[in-house]
Protein backbone atom coordinates (compact mmCIF):
# COMPACT_ATOMS: atom_id res chain seq x y z
CA UNK A 1 0.00 0.00 0.00
CA UNK A 2 2.85 2.39 0.82
CA UNK A 3 4.39 2.13 -2.66
CA UNK A 4 1.02 2.76 -4.31
CA UNK A 5 0.42 5.67 -1.94
CA UNK A 6 3.70 7.35 -2.83
CA UNK A 7 2.87 7.11 -6.53
CA UNK A 8 -0.11 9.42 -6.02
CA UNK A 9 0.66 13.11 -6.44
CA UNK A 10 -1.85 14.13 -3.77
CA UNK A 11 -0.12 11.86 -1.26
CA UNK A 12 3.29 13.35 -2.01
CA UNK A 13 1.94 16.88 -1.64
CA UNK A 14 0.20 15.98 1.63
CA UNK A 15 3.32 14.34 3.04
CA UNK A 16 5.44 17.34 2.03
CA UNK A 17 3.07 19.72 3.81
CA UNK A 18 2.94 17.48 6.86
CA UNK A 19 6.73 17.30 6.81
CA UNK A 20 6.84 21.08 7.20
CA UNK A 21 4.33 20.83 10.06
CA UNK A 22 6.51 18.19 11.75
CA UNK A 23 9.54 20.47 11.46
CA UNK A 24 7.56 23.31 13.05
CA UNK A 25 6.37 20.99 15.80
CA UNK A 26 9.82 19.66 16.63
CA UNK A 27 11.96 22.74 16.10
CA UNK A 28 9.40 25.55 16.37
CA UNK A 29 10.28 26.76 19.89
CA UNK A 30 13.99 26.66 19.07
CA UNK A 31 13.44 28.64 15.85
CA UNK A 32 11.43 31.37 17.58
CA UNK A 33 13.48 34.58 17.37
CA UNK A 34 11.94 36.11 20.51
CA UNK A 35 10.41 35.03 23.79
CA UNK A 36 6.79 34.14 22.89
CA UNK A 37 5.48 35.19 26.31
CA UNK A 38 7.50 38.28 27.18
CA UNK A 39 5.74 41.49 26.13
CA UNK A 40 7.33 44.73 24.92
CA UNK A 41 6.30 48.34 24.37
CA UNK A 42 6.06 47.77 20.60
CA UNK A 43 2.36 46.84 20.50
CA UNK A 44 0.38 46.02 17.35
CA UNK A 45 3.39 46.71 15.15
CA UNK A 46 3.11 45.86 11.43
CA UNK A 47 5.42 43.31 9.78
CA UNK A 48 9.00 44.52 9.58
CA UNK A 49 12.57 43.25 9.30
CA UNK A 50 12.73 42.84 13.09
CA UNK A 51 9.27 41.26 13.42
CA UNK A 52 8.33 39.41 10.23
CA UNK A 53 4.66 39.00 11.20
CA UNK A 54 4.43 42.01 13.48
CA UNK A 55 3.55 42.05 17.17
CA UNK A 56 0.33 41.53 19.10
CA UNK A 57 -1.48 43.79 21.57
CA UNK A 58 1.13 43.06 24.28
CA UNK A 59 4.10 43.62 22.00
CA UNK A 60 4.90 39.91 21.64
CA UNK A 61 6.38 38.70 18.37
CA UNK A 62 3.63 36.93 16.38
CA UNK A 63 6.02 34.65 14.50
CA UNK A 64 7.60 33.49 17.76
CA UNK A 65 4.19 32.75 19.25
CA UNK A 66 3.10 30.77 16.17
CA UNK A 67 6.31 28.72 16.21
CA UNK A 68 6.12 28.16 19.97
CA UNK A 69 2.44 27.22 19.74
CA UNK A 70 2.96 24.55 17.08
CA UNK A 71 4.01 21.70 19.44
CA UNK A 72 1.03 22.07 21.77
CA UNK A 73 -1.45 22.43 18.90
CA UNK A 74 -0.18 19.44 16.90
CA UNK A 75 0.58 17.16 19.85
CA UNK A 76 -2.88 17.81 21.27
CA UNK A 77 -4.33 16.78 17.92
CA UNK A 78 -2.29 13.57 17.97
CA UNK A 79 -3.43 12.89 21.53
CA UNK A 80 -7.08 13.26 20.56
CA UNK A 81 -6.66 10.94 17.57
CA UNK A 82 -4.77 8.37 19.67
CA UNK A 83 -7.41 8.31 22.40
CA UNK A 84 -10.21 8.00 19.86
CA UNK A 85 -8.32 5.29 17.96
CA UNK A 86 -7.83 3.08 21.01
CA UNK A 87 -11.25 3.68 22.58
CA UNK A 88 -13.07 3.16 19.29
CA UNK A 89 -11.18 0.56 17.27
CA UNK A 90 -10.58 -2.08 19.93
CA UNK A 91 -14.21 -2.26 21.18
CA UNK A 92 -15.42 -2.09 17.57
CA UNK A 93 -13.48 -5.22 16.61
CA UNK A 94 -14.25 -7.06 19.86
CA UNK A 95 -17.98 -6.35 19.57
CA UNK A 96 -18.14 -8.80 16.66
CA UNK A 97 -16.43 -11.69 18.48
CA UNK A 98 -16.75 -11.29 22.26
CA UNK A 99 -20.47 -11.84 22.62
CA UNK A 100 -23.93 -10.32 22.46
CA UNK A 101 -23.75 -8.73 25.91
CA UNK A 102 -20.57 -6.80 25.14
CA UNK A 103 -21.96 -5.91 21.72
CA UNK A 104 -25.19 -4.51 23.19
CA UNK A 105 -23.43 -2.54 25.94
CA UNK A 106 -20.82 -1.09 23.59
CA UNK A 107 -23.46 -0.05 21.05
CA UNK A 108 -25.47 1.72 23.75
CA UNK A 109 -22.38 3.55 25.01
CA UNK A 110 -21.54 4.65 21.47
CA UNK A 111 -25.11 5.83 20.88
CA UNK A 112 -24.92 7.85 24.11
CA UNK A 113 -21.64 9.50 23.12
CA UNK A 114 -23.03 10.38 19.70
CA UNK A 115 -26.08 12.01 21.30
CA UNK A 116 -24.03 14.23 23.62
CA UNK A 117 -23.61 17.89 22.58
CA UNK A 118 -19.96 18.21 21.64
CA UNK A 119 -19.04 21.58 23.08
CA UNK A 120 -21.23 21.24 26.17
CA UNK A 121 -19.64 17.87 27.01
CA UNK A 122 -16.11 19.24 26.53
CA UNK A 123 -16.82 22.22 28.77
CA UNK A 124 -18.44 19.98 31.40
CA UNK A 125 -15.50 17.57 31.44
CA UNK A 126 -12.96 20.36 31.83
CA UNK A 127 -15.08 21.89 34.59
CA UNK A 128 -15.29 18.52 36.36
CA UNK A 129 -11.69 17.37 35.90
CA UNK A 130 -9.98 20.75 35.70
CA UNK A 131 -9.18 23.14 32.88
CA UNK A 132 -6.10 21.35 31.57
CA UNK A 133 -4.87 20.09 28.22
CA UNK A 134 -5.15 16.41 29.13
CA UNK A 135 -8.70 16.76 30.42
CA UNK A 136 -9.82 18.55 27.29
CA UNK A 137 -8.13 15.96 25.05
CA UNK A 138 -9.82 13.08 26.89
CA UNK A 139 -13.21 14.76 26.45
CA UNK A 140 -12.65 15.31 22.73
CA UNK A 141 -11.22 11.82 22.25
CA UNK A 142 -14.27 10.24 23.86
CA UNK A 143 -16.59 12.10 21.51
CA UNK A 144 -14.57 11.17 18.40
CA UNK A 145 -14.23 7.49 19.40
CA UNK A 146 -17.68 6.48 17.99
CA UNK A 147 -16.40 7.20 14.48
CA UNK A 148 -13.59 4.65 14.87
CA UNK A 149 -15.95 2.20 16.56
CA UNK A 150 -18.39 2.19 13.67
CA UNK A 151 -15.70 1.97 10.99
CA UNK A 152 -13.89 -0.87 12.78
CA UNK A 153 -17.12 -2.76 13.47
CA UNK A 154 -18.38 -2.44 9.89
CA UNK A 155 -15.07 -3.62 8.44
CA UNK A 156 -14.85 -6.49 10.94
CA UNK A 157 -18.39 -7.64 10.18
CA UNK A 158 -17.52 -7.80 6.49
CA UNK A 159 -14.45 -9.94 7.15
CA UNK A 160 -16.15 -12.08 9.82
CA UNK A 161 -18.68 -13.31 7.27
CA UNK A 162 -15.97 -14.46 4.87
CA UNK A 163 -15.65 -18.17 4.25
CA UNK A 164 -11.95 -18.33 5.11
CA UNK A 165 -12.61 -16.78 8.52
CA UNK A 166 -15.45 -19.18 9.23
CA UNK A 167 -13.24 -22.07 8.11
CA UNK A 168 -10.47 -20.94 10.47
CA UNK A 169 -12.90 -20.78 13.40
CA UNK A 170 -14.31 -24.21 12.57
CA UNK A 171 -10.75 -25.57 12.43
CA UNK A 172 -10.25 -24.48 16.02
CA UNK A 173 -8.41 -21.19 15.57
CA UNK A 174 -8.73 -18.79 18.48
CA UNK A 175 -10.41 -15.43 18.15
CA UNK A 176 -7.12 -13.62 18.83
CA UNK A 177 -5.41 -15.56 16.00
CA UNK A 178 -8.24 -14.82 13.57
CA UNK A 179 -8.20 -11.13 14.42
CA UNK A 180 -4.42 -10.96 14.10
CA UNK A 181 -4.10 -12.96 10.87
CA UNK A 182 -7.29 -12.18 8.95
CA UNK A 183 -9.24 -9.29 10.44
CA UNK A 184 -6.59 -6.69 11.24
CA UNK A 185 -5.18 -6.52 7.70
CA UNK A 186 -8.66 -5.84 6.28
CA UNK A 187 -9.63 -3.35 8.98
CA UNK A 188 -6.39 -1.35 8.80
CA UNK A 189 -7.07 0.58 5.53
CA UNK A 190 -10.43 2.10 6.61
CA UNK A 191 -8.97 2.80 10.04
CA UNK A 192 -6.02 4.59 8.44
CA UNK A 193 -8.39 6.71 6.35
CA UNK A 194 -10.45 7.55 9.43
CA UNK A 195 -7.31 8.38 11.43
CA UNK A 196 -6.02 10.80 8.79
CA UNK A 197 -9.35 12.60 8.50
CA UNK A 198 -9.74 12.63 12.29
CA UNK A 199 -6.40 14.40 12.65
CA UNK A 200 -7.76 17.22 10.51
CA UNK A 201 -11.00 17.38 12.46
CA UNK A 202 -9.08 17.15 15.72
CA UNK A 203 -6.93 20.16 14.87
CA UNK A 204 -10.05 22.21 14.12
CA UNK A 205 -11.64 21.10 17.41
CA UNK A 206 -8.49 21.79 19.43
CA UNK A 207 -8.13 25.21 17.82
CA UNK A 208 -11.78 25.92 18.63
CA UNK A 209 -11.37 24.94 22.28
CA UNK A 210 -8.17 26.95 22.73
CA UNK A 211 -9.89 29.82 20.93
CA UNK A 212 -12.47 29.74 23.72
CA UNK A 213 -9.80 29.36 26.41
CA UNK A 214 -10.68 25.73 27.21
CA UNK A 215 -7.77 23.43 28.00
CA UNK A 216 -5.02 26.04 27.68
CA UNK A 217 -4.94 29.37 29.42
CA UNK A 218 -3.12 32.48 28.18
CA UNK A 219 -0.29 33.39 27.87
CA UNK A 220 0.59 29.85 26.72
CA UNK A 221 0.71 30.13 22.91
CA UNK A 222 -1.54 27.97 20.74
CA UNK A 223 -2.78 28.57 17.22
CA UNK A 224 -6.38 28.91 18.38
CA UNK A 225 -5.40 31.22 21.23
CA UNK A 226 -3.37 33.44 18.89
CA UNK A 227 -6.38 33.67 16.58
CA UNK A 228 -8.62 34.66 19.50
CA UNK A 229 -6.28 37.42 20.65
CA UNK A 230 -5.97 38.79 17.11
CA UNK A 231 -9.73 39.06 16.65
CA UNK A 232 -9.98 41.62 19.43
CA UNK A 233 -7.88 44.14 17.48
CA UNK A 234 -9.20 43.86 13.94
CA UNK A 235 -9.60 47.62 13.71
CA UNK A 236 -5.85 48.10 14.20
CA UNK A 237 -4.61 44.95 12.37
CA UNK A 238 -7.27 43.55 10.06
CA UNK A 239 -4.80 41.07 8.54
CA UNK A 240 -3.60 39.62 11.87
CA UNK A 241 -5.91 36.53 11.98
CA UNK A 242 -4.68 35.44 8.55
CA UNK A 243 -1.39 33.97 9.82
CA UNK A 244 -2.70 31.35 12.32
CA UNK A 245 -5.74 30.68 10.13
CA UNK A 246 -3.59 29.82 7.12
CA UNK A 247 -1.51 27.41 9.22
CA UNK A 248 -4.60 25.65 10.51
CA UNK A 249 -6.20 25.46 7.06
CA UNK A 250 -3.04 24.15 5.36
CA UNK A 251 -2.53 21.49 8.04
CA UNK A 252 -6.15 20.35 7.87
CA UNK A 253 -5.94 20.31 4.07
CA UNK A 254 -2.83 18.12 4.23
CA UNK A 255 -4.55 15.62 6.55
CA UNK A 256 -7.63 15.49 4.31
CA UNK A 257 -5.49 15.03 1.19
CA UNK A 258 -3.65 12.20 2.92
CA UNK A 259 -6.96 10.55 3.85
CA UNK A 260 -8.15 10.78 0.24
CA UNK A 261 -4.83 9.42 -1.01
CA UNK A 262 -5.00 6.44 1.38
CA UNK A 263 -8.54 5.76 0.20
CA UNK A 264 -7.43 5.85 -3.43
CA UNK A 265 -4.33 3.76 -2.79
CA UNK A 266 -6.28 1.01 -1.04
CA UNK A 267 -9.10 0.99 -3.60
CA UNK A 268 -9.45 -0.13 -7.16
CA UNK A 269 -9.18 3.44 -8.47
CA UNK A 270 -5.78 3.96 -6.89
CA UNK A 271 -4.41 0.67 -8.14
CA UNK A 272 -5.69 1.42 -11.65
CA UNK A 273 -4.11 4.88 -11.55
CA UNK A 274 -0.80 3.52 -10.34
CA UNK A 275 -0.90 0.81 -13.01
CA UNK A 276 -1.64 3.37 -15.71
CA UNK A 277 1.28 5.52 -14.65
CA UNK A 278 3.57 2.50 -14.58
CA UNK A 279 2.43 1.57 -18.09
CA UNK A 280 3.11 5.11 -19.32
CA UNK A 281 6.55 5.10 -17.73
CA UNK A 282 7.39 1.73 -19.28
CA UNK A 283 6.15 2.90 -22.68
CA UNK A 284 8.27 6.06 -22.42
CA UNK A 285 11.33 4.01 -21.53
CA UNK A 286 10.75 1.69 -24.48
CA UNK A 287 10.38 4.65 -26.85
CA UNK A 288 13.55 6.22 -25.49
CA UNK A 289 15.42 2.93 -25.93
CA UNK A 290 14.13 2.64 -29.51
CA UNK A 291 15.29 6.18 -30.32
CA UNK A 292 18.75 5.43 -28.96
CA UNK A 293 18.99 2.24 -31.02
CA UNK A 294 17.96 4.06 -34.20
CA UNK A 295 20.46 6.78 -33.53
CA UNK A 296 23.21 4.23 -32.93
Amino acid sequence: MLKTLLKLRSARIALALLGVVVVLTVFGPALAPYDPIQGTDLTLAPPSAAHWLGTDYLGRDVLSRILAGAPLSILSTLEVAGIALVLGTVPGILSVYVGSVFEWVSLRVIDTLVALPFLVFAVSMTALLGNGVTQAMIAVGLLVAPLFYRVARAATLTVARSQYVEAALLAGASTAWVVRKHVWGKVLPPIAITLASTLGVGLVVISSLTFLGIGVQPPVPTWGGILASDLEYLAQKAYAPIFPTVLILVTVLAFNMLADAIRDATGAAGRTLAGTRNARANRARRLAAGVREETA
